[in-house]
Order: structure tokens, then sequence, then C-alpha cells
């Protein structure tokens, strides 16, 4: 980021295209225009910014802050609130000069001199729009496992529409202005009370179970952690008494634990976390929603993964209308599930499986080099679609890369992917399906498949879409499960898919929830902001 003076040379190229458009003009114009030498210093230190030397130059240079009308008085105001209000949005306020116009206006000695302040500001203006609209990092820079492209605008497009708008509720509608933005940013100011108040006080000690019906120093410890975290009202009981067990199974539901209403490992961990903590996360999330402010949004209609969640929710007009439990990729590193969106656009009932690649090489042709015959419910496919035996097969002699043959399994119960598979065709090759391991959705952490994300109630869900395209949805959808054969069902209308990453969220009137930052992206992300100069804050009163 430029400071204001001194950054910023006069350009003579620039002054001399600019002499050029007053030689042009009546001389009769340029000399009741008592601006022009201003013009001429805008020209000049704008000349090395392509895309804002289009912009003044399409205005004749005419100053965007630092005339003396009320309109650039407006836009200075408006530009100076919103600078001083970006530690709200979780930027790096460091960055960014709130006092630019009222430090430097006043110390303006020449025409050059404001020149150079008129397009310092215009610098501090993209700065902060860019930020608060799309983001401060690059996240594929972050984790190879986030191909999000965070939806940043042109300069020259962001100068067009401010110049042309209210500056106050130009500045307004550039963050996201979804429901989970603004409640992310109401956790966030509450997070930052509470870290001034000094925190939650002296964290639980650690070293056994605690359950209901105990007493003593721990369980005190306890009700008064969950007391000041807001989760029950103060009290002098020594028991772990019915009030606290609801105190901590609601706090667990809240943080995506299993509610049994003890205290292990788990659940005292999360008891334990600092504000600092849970603050981080926050500023995280409003990162995070910032790389989805698309033009286009969500979808009206939409498939909203979120991988901590382990939940898979199909959402119409904000509003949940079905939604069950997932199970997500390993946190191995070749295994978990990346972040993307796409559309899904038909579903299979009584799919095969082709293996991957990936998959073959990792897991079915080492155990196929040992034993021939192992996975023998796997078939193997030739180029002409003919199934081979493996007696005639040397599985030594190949990788994975040069295997000649497919590896699939049959439709069937068995099946890897279960009855029906839900397609968003993407390069990742990563899709929503049945399993036939459902013990696997009563276990608290669900990252056990290969990156697919499997389905609690896939028929159910299968139902809800069909329902959506024709009045005998779901028997449509169980006659073709019943006759056995794999078939296409297309969807008519296709409905966006996200699979996101987050591990704090706005669950309604519920509030801000967390979850654990299982495969550690979250961590990357805010040492990725802080390196860009975020800082957590204390609020006072």
């Amino acid at each position: 980021m430029h400071t204001a003076f001194g950054r910023i040379g006069i350009k003579t190229l620039a002054a001399a295209a600019l002499a050029a458009l007053i030689t042009a003009t009546p001389q009769s114009t340029w000399a009741q225009n008592a601006d022009v030498l201003h013009r001429q210093a805008i020209a000049a230190a704008a000349s090395s910014h392509a895309d804002i030397r289009a912009f003044y130059q399409a205005r004749g240079y005419e100053p965007l802050w630092t005339g003396a009308d009320r309109k650039q008085r407006d836009r200075r105001k408006a530009l100076a609130d919103a600078l001083s209000r970006a530690g709200d949005h979780g930027l790096p306020t460091a960055q960014y000069d709130a006092d630019l116009v009222a430090t430097n206006l006043r110390r303006v000695r020449d025409n050059q001199t404001l020149g150079e302040l008129e397009v310092e500001m215009t610098l501090q203006f993209l700065a902060y729009a860019h930020d608060v609209q799309s983001g401060i990092l690059v996240p594929r820079r972050i984790d190879q496992d986030i191909y999000r492209k965070a939806p940043r605008r042109s300069d020259g497009g962001l100068l067009l529409g401010f110049s042309k708008s209210s500056p106050a509720a130009y500045m307004k509608q550039l963050p996201p202005s979804t429901k989970e933005y603004s409640g992310l940013m109401k956790a966030k100011l509450e997070l930052e009370k509470e870290l001034g108040r000094g925190g939650w006080g002296a964290p639980v000690p650690e070293g056994r179970t605690l359950r209901p019906g105990e007493s003593g120093a721990a369980i005190v410890a306890l009700r008064n952690r969950l007391t000041r975290m807001g989760y029950m009202n103060r009290s002098a009981s020594q028991t772990f008494d019915a009030k606290l067990t609801r105190a901590v199974q609601q706090f667990q539901g809240d943080h995506g634990l299993s509610q049994d209403g003890v205290v292990g490992p788990g659940t005292l961990s999360e008891i334990n976390q600092s504000v600092q903590y849970r603050l981080a996360q926050v500023v995280t999330a409003m990162e995070r929603e910032r790389w989805m402010n698309t033009p286009q949004g969500r979808g009206k209609t939409h498939i909203w993964v979120n991988l901590p969640d382990f939940h898979m929710r199909l959402i119409d007009n904000g509003r949940v209308t079905f939604q069950t439990r997932s199970v997500v990729g390993e946190r191995l590193k070749d295994k978990r599930t990346p972040e993307f969106s796409d559309q899904m656009t038909y579903m299979e009932v009584n799919p095969d499986w082709t293996v991957p690649r990936s998959i073959l090489g990792r897991d079915y042709l080492p155990q196929m080099q040992k034993d021939p015959n192992a996975a023998r419910y796997l078939q193997l496919i030739d180029a002409s679609g003919r199934q081979v035996s493996r007696d005639a097969i040397d599985f030594n002699a190949y990788t994975a890369e040069n295997f000649p043959y497919k590896v699939k399994q049959a439709p069937g119960d068995a099946n890897a992917l279960g009855r029906v598979k839900f397609m968003f065709p993407n390069p990742h090759a990563i899709y929503l399906h049945d399993t036939p391991q459902k013990h696997l959705f009563s276990r608290e952490l669900r990252a056990y498949s290969s990156g697919c994300i499997r389905l609690n109630d896939p028929f159910d869900f299968a139902y809800e879409l069909l329902s959506r395209q024709r009045s005998d949805g779901k028997s449509h959808f169980n006659r073709i499960l019943n006759s056995g054969q794999l078939t296409r069902i297309n969807l008519e209308t296709p409905i966006p898919v996200h699979l996101v990453y987050r591990t704090a969220f706005v669950n309604g009137k519920e509030g801000v929830q967390f979850r654990r930052d299982f495969y550690g992206r979250d961590a990357k992300v805010f040492r990725a902001l802080q390196d860009a100069g975020v800082a957590l804050r204390a609020v006072q009163g």
C-alpha cells in the first residue's frame, strides 16, 4: 500500500496527454475551469496505474475525492468511515489510513500534492473494497485442496460503481450481505467484548472424565466456566446436577459433540478452548464467507456440505428443507475432501463403481500383487468391455498408471457406493452417495471416506429431489431401485452444490456454533491472515 506523498511521481507523458486534451477543448471553456492544474496533477499521479488511469481519463481527470463540492466531501467521509471500521470485518487495519483526508488535505501545498493525494485515496479505496468484498487471501495458496477462487472485481468496475452511487450506501453493500456474514460479525463483537472482560475464567482441570452425580473442585470449575460462557446461571452447588448436565449437553450440541452430558477428553478440550481461539475461528469464517461473495450468490436452492459439521443440507430460500448426516474424507493427505462448488445434474440408481486410479494404486493393486484373488468382488474389464479372468494376469508387471484394465464393482447392496449416487461432474471425482457402512454415521467425528461424501439418508434425499419434478417421485425411484439395473435420472433443474469448510458458523436462532479443525485448514488460513496483518482485538465496555 502506498502512503500519501512522495511515492507517486509526476509523469511527463501523462501531463502531455492531458495537455493534448486541453488543447482539443475550446480555450474559453478551460479558462473558466479553475481546476485544470489539479486535473493535470491527477493525470500525472495516476499514470503508473493502468486501470486507475483509464478511469480518470474517461472522466476528463475530474477528481473523485479532492474537490470542494458536497459530492466529493461525502465520498471522503464515506471512505474515512469505512476505513475506521475495517477492524469490525477482521481486516488488516494497519493497511488502511482512515486519517488520510483529515491529516493530509489540510497540508496540501500545491496541485502536485493534491493530485498525489487524490490517487492515494483511490488506492486506499480499492484496497479496502477488494479486501472487504472478496477477501484478503488467495485461497489456493493457503491449501491445495481449496479449489475456490475469490470473486475479485476489477478496479475500474469498483471505481465506476462508486462514482455513480451514494457513497455511504455503496460502501455498505461491499461486504457479503448474507445472514451468515452479519451473524459472524455479531459473534465477533461479542467475543471481543468477552476478551476485554478477561475471558471465560480458569480452564477446567484435566485428567479424568466428569460425570453427573459427582462433586468436587473440578465440578465447581466446570460450572464456573459454563456460567461465564452463558450456558447456565450462577450457582453455589458443587454437584454435577441436572442443571449442569443440561448445560453440558447444550454446549456439546453447539460444538458438534455427542450430547451425552458426560465431560470426557473431547468435550473437556472444547470447553477449555480460549476466547482468542474462538475469535480466530470466527474471523477465519468471515474471510471464507468473503471468498464466496459472488454476484450470483449460493443459489435460491442449493446443497450445502460443511465438512467439519459432518452434515449435508438442502436449502431453499435460506431455509433448511432436508438434512442428513455425512461421512467425509479421511485426514490422510490424499483422502481429504476438497472444497469447491459445482452443479448437481443427475443421480444414478444401482450404480456400479469404477475404482479410481488413485485408490487402485494405493489400495487394491498392492493387494492383488500379493494375492491375485484378493477383493474378488471387483471385476477386471478390458478395453472391449469384456470381463477378464485374473488367472491370465501378472499383477506384478503393472503399476496403477499402466494397468490396462478397468476395475469395477457391480451394482448391489455391498457396492462401495451403495444403491444411489448424486452427481455434480467435477475434475476431482467427488460426489454424494449411499454406503453399506451405516455404522459410521453414529460416530462423532465422521472422516472415513476416500474423499467423496457418504449420506446417512440417501433414499430420502432422492425422494426429496424427485418430488420437485414429478408427483410420483418416491414410487418412481423405488421402481428403478428394485429393478437392480443401473439407471440415470436427470434433474430437470441443476442444483448448486457447495462443499465448504467452516469451523464457525451461524445456526439460526441458536447463534454461532463451532466445530473442530480436523484437517487443520483453518489454522493455515488464520496464520495467513495474521501474516497479512490481521490481529485479534479486545473491546472494552
